[in-house]
């Protein structure tokens, strides 16, 4: 094997870490290799649920304590010495397995995966997993469904506990699907697994018991959010102080997000910039920078209910929060813009930052024009109308021109 390319696994490496996949079919649903690693083993750590259901075994038995990282430290301690993990389902998927290996070197672990809660809900009620939108919600706000809450979409959706079932099926009601169906699934892959179908809006009695899965058929005549940038301004809280919804488009083109790359929102305002940088895509990042308190809370308030909660928010003044941001991909400043901020920014970001900044008053568009001309990059004016009531007749009432900067360090 040429030295640049590494083999690792169960069966060409020897790790002192096993993850091991179970659902709730228990021990007997282990494949050949997965139940000999399992009668192998010495030490064996996992949920409650999962150990009660293994038969007799040499191998000494320890429960993964609450929360999970007291957990991870117990395994951590236990480095070099032979250890199986048992997780629920497949380890990588919404899966314990992940936060477990981000601490290991590659050739420490191997995994044989389980069949995964999605799998065998998909299988149940015959979706196609491709075109179905799978979340892990057991410690993520329901929110999250937000963005994906259009009729005729599908979701399957990990909750909790059961009394997670009746907030789910409120919130949706709360948002206007309170028509989808929801299939609350029980034990998945047991001979105790149950099936319950209700629409949202229903009067919840039932009592479910976890492990459960709920697959969500979206119904309903709540507002879609749509995907183009340039919400429409009525999506966010706001004080006035928000990136009107043609010059945030024109922005988002300008800042142009990248899959997975990171945004600093600089004077963030109600947060409208980097909320829709995040919406952009699954993997994005942003941190918004707002010292007002009153805005800050705003700005988490509307991250939250647009499905986008891991929003950074940092509350202070621009220049003094610089030093402690992770690198950014993208700037935006949207309120605080001085020429002490740009000058500072341009030293601190890295190489191949793109950086956008908006100026209404005078004092401020000339800074973007003296930063035009010593910086580069592109500069615009944007002057928009709207169509407003004169009298008994309508005419053009011009809002405040806007000038944008923008450029690559």
């Amino acid at each position: 094997v040429p030295p640049s390319i590494k083999r690792f696994g169960c069966m060409t490496s020897v790790p002192w870490l096993t993850l091991i996949g179970m659902d709730a079919g228990g021990f007997a649903s282990l494949s050949a290799e997965a139940c000999a690693a399992v009668r192998a083993a010495s030490v064996i750590m996992g949920p409650p649920r999962h150990l009660s259901v293994l038969p007799e075994l040499p191998a000494r038995k320890i429960n993964w304590p609450a929360p999970f990282d007291a957990g991870l430290d117990d395994l951590l301690a236990r480095r070099g010495s032979p250890v199986t993990v048992l997780v629920s389902g497949d380890p990588f998927w919404f899966g314990a397995g992940t936060q477990i290996v981000r601490h290991l070197d590659r050739s420490e672990w191997c995994a044989l995966p389980g069949r995964s809660c999605f799998s065998l809900a998909a299988s149940a009620l015959g979706w196609a997993i491709d075109s179905s939108s799978a979340f892990g919600l057991h410690a993520a706000p329901f929110s999250r469904l937000r963005p994906h809450l259009c009729p005729g979409r599908r979701c399957l959706v990990t909750v909790r506990d059961g009394a997670a079932v009746p907030a789910l099926a409120a919130y949706l009601a709360e948002t206007g699907f309170g028509e989808s169906q929801l299939t609350v699934l029980e034990s998945l892959g047991s001979s105790d697994q149950i099936i319950t179908t209700l629409r949202a809006d229903d009067s919840i009695s039932n009592v479910f018991h976890h492990p459960l899965m709920v697959g969500i058929d979206v119904a309903g005549s709540g507002q879609t959010l749509p995907q183009a940038a340039g919400l429409s301004d009525d999506w966010f809280d706001h004080d006035g102080q928000i990136t009107k919804a043609p010059v945030r488009a024109l922005t988002l083109s300008a800042l142009a997000p990248r899959p997975g790359q990171h945004l600093w929102d600089l004077g963030a305002g109600s947060g409208s910039v980097s909320i829709e940088w995040l919406l952009s895509g699954p993997a994005m990042q942003a941190t918004a920078v707002e010292q007002h308190p009153d805005r800050a809370a705003r700005i988490q308030a509307n991250a939250t209910r647009l499905g986008v909660d891991w929003l950074q928010l940092v509350q202070t003044d621009n220049l003094a929060a610089l030093d402690g941001l992770a690198r950014p991909d993208a700037v935006f400043i949207g309120g605080g813009l001085r020429d002490q901020l740009l000058d500072r920014l341009w030293q601190t970001i890295p190489a191949g930052t793109r950086l956008v900044a908006n100026a209404v008053t005078i004092e401020t568009d000339r800074l973007l024009t003296s930063a035009h001309e010593r910086l580069g990059g592109q500069l615009i004016r944007l002057e928009l109308s709207q169509l407003q009531t004169i009298g008994r007749m309508r005419g053009w009432q011009a809002g405040y021109p806007i000038t944008q900067w923008a450029a690559i360090r």
